[in-house]
């Protein structure tokens, strides 16, 4: 069990709420939203200006649900379902295949279907988010969605061993992607959320499967490290913010806690600290090779808030995440909204705000609240 927090982290926790409920949201309901699409804009300028869009994605739609239906029933956000409800539709009005089944990765700047391929990611993200969504609407259509994205997971991407493809054609035909780190985990993200509101053996059936799975074929034995790529694979390496990310959902949960993935991410969690956390700024790098030298050292707000939150439910010194607490606050939120990354040095490397970056912070946060009790 995590320690018990002081009271005096409550003060930085109401500044990083304020700054996110006060700055952060209001970018998504004015300048970051095409009313005429019903979608967010891909990302934001420095100045809180549109990027000239190029794409929307479907995942970025369905992050947006979960940041909005996160929001239903908050004081002070009234708006929260209709924009929830806004983006349900625009969910299945862009992006579902009437032919094929499915949901497009993206569409152009016009609304046309732009990338027809049928990726796990945003499979998992649109199973993710319709199960917060349902959780708070209980609406049938929605629940029907949620079942839809389940169904054709299991059907469409699954490969008969606990694991999914990672990109498949837009008529399911296969791309050899095999399976992939990152898409499984936000399924195992999505399963748990799925299995967080309703009762659901089929779905609990393929996460624990799943979890089996990653366990033979993506963790290093030695240091117990998520691979990104299957164990083998040519060029392989693994990611800091992704071991955190996947500690906190093996241990928030009843049914994979004390699982051997669990175990070895316990073990991941250390190795990854050791070796990609920067112990006097804080910074967490963005990947390594596996004998822990730095293939890409920069450091990205998503993995900054995974590994805070992540702190939440690790044992051990309240001063490790007082120190992450302030590296979030100092190094990536500002009061015009936040760095999505600097490079190794600790310079800001990329000013843009992304739409997809809220679900990390919203998440964070959502840990951090519960942590404090």
């Amino acid at each position: 069990m995590p320690i018990a927090p002081s009271s005096a982290l409550k003060p930085q926790l109401t500044a990083v709420l304020t700054h996110f409920h006060d700055l952060i949201v209001p970018l998504w309901q004015g300048p970051g939203w095409n009313a005429d699409l019903a979608l967010p804009y891909e990302a934001l300028d420095a100045d809180h200006r549109p990027l000239p869009p190029q794409r929307y994605r479907a995942m970025a739609c369905a992050r947006q649900l979960y940041l909005f239906a996160s929001l239903i029933g908050e004081p002070g956000a009234a708006f929260a379902e209709e924009r929830a409800a806004a983006l349900f539709r625009s969910l299945q009005r862009h992006f579902h295949d009437a032919e094929h089944g499915g949901w497009f990765y993206s569409i152009d700047a016009h609304g046309k279907p732009l990338d027809k391929r049928k990726d796990l990611y945003t499979h998992a993200f649109i199973i993710f988010a319709c199960a917060h969504y349902w959780a708070k609407v209980r609406e049938s259509l929605v629940e029907s969605v949620l079942d839809a994205a389940l169904e054709v997971v299991a059907e469409r991407f699954a490969t008969g061993d606990g694991l999914y493809e990672a990109v498949l054609e837009r008529n399911w035909s296969s791309l050899k992607s095999g399976p992939l780190q990152n898409p499984l985990m936000h399924l195992a993200e999505g399963f748990l959320a799925t299995l967080a509101v309703r009762e659901d053996a089929v779905t609990q059936d393929a996460l624990l499967d799943l979890a089996n799975a990653m366990q033979k074929r993506f963790i290093d034995r030695q240091h117990g490290v998520m691979m990104e790529k299957p164990l083998g694979a040519v060029d392989n390496w693994f990611e800091p913010g992704h071991q955190f990310e996947w500690f906190f959902l093996l241990e928030s949960s009843d049914l994979l806690r004390g699982t051997p993935l669990h175990t070895s991410l316990n073990k991941a969690f250390t190795y990854a600290e050791q070796k990609g956390v920067d112990n006097l700024t804080g910074a967490v790098s963005g990947m390594l090779a596996l004998d822990g030298s730095v293939r890409d050292g920069t450091q990205r707000i998503w993995a900054q808030a995974e590994y805070l939150r992540a702190l939440t439910l690790r044992p051990g010194s309240e001063a490790v995440l007082q120190r992450q607490w302030l590296a979030l606050q100092q190094r990536f939120l500002h009061g015009k909204g936040w760095n999505e990354c600097l490079d190794a040095k600790g310079q800001v490397s990329r000013r843009d705000m992304p739409s997809t970056t809220p679900y990390h912070l919203a998440t964070c946060y959502r840990g951090l609240v519960e942590y404090l009790g």
